[in-house]
């Protein structure tokens, strides 16, 4: 995360005079079924730099639980009651879609944790202060579509979320598959609360 602060400094520099702190809301999803992502990102708050730009830094962290209306409400309060320069998150990509409008309302920037391209594509209207750390869906799947080309894979079966973060995943997936002759012969998808794949594997299979 540490990389992401100079992107940082610059949209807060954009939204706010010159002052004594920069205020950053962070939102990340510490419980709930992504927690093993999110509990990552919020031990590294504290270690955050305490100046960006030569100005004191104060992190507000708050925790959607891995929900979306819980991120909305997280946000809508770091905005108007905390009057924050910039959010940092959400983890995951539903929640981080689900800002989309307030952020574009409020022309507060936001540098989202989640991985889908949906996030910040196309980089207008809604998405003009919308801003992303990891790698875009393509990035990955290509790699892993490099990998089948080698061994010589003609056909797949894919299980992903049944969320954003999943169908974004999938659409782009099922798109490189296709343009490269590789058959997608099923698609399932299950609850990021669901204990097993088993169902959707049999049936695949």
């Amino acid at each position: 995360m540490r990389k992401i602060f100079i992107s940082l400094a610059a949209a807060a520099a954009l939204v706010m005079p010159a002052r004594a702190d920069v205020k950053i809301g962070v939102i990340v999803s510490a419980t709930g079924p992504a927690a093993s992502v999110g509990v990552t990102q919020q031990r590294t708050v504290p270690i955050l730099p305490q100046k960006l730009g030569g100005q004191d830094v104060r992190y507000i962290l708050l925790d959607d639980a891995s929900d979306a209306s819980t991120a909305v409400t997280n946000a809508r309060k770091l905005i108007t009651e905390e009057k924050v320069d910039v959010i940092l998150g959400p983890s995951l990509t539903p929640n981080s879609l689900a800002l989309l409008d307030m952020i574009s309302e409020t022309r507060t920037p936001m540098i989202s944790l989640a991985g889908s391209a949906l996030i910040v594509d196309p980089p207008v209207d809604k998405r003009r202060w919308v801003f992303k750390t990891p790698q875009s869906d393509a990035q990955m799947a290509s790699i892993v579509l490099e990998h089948m080309k080698r061994k010589g894979i003609k056909s797949v079966g894919l299980i992903g979320f049944s969320d954003a973060y999943g169908e974004g995943w999938i659409r782009v997936m099922t798109g490189l598959l296709e343009a490269n002759g590789i058959k997608v012969v099923a698609s399932e998808r299950y609850q990021r609360t669901d204990n097993s794949v088993i169902g959707q594997i049999l049936k695949i299979v």
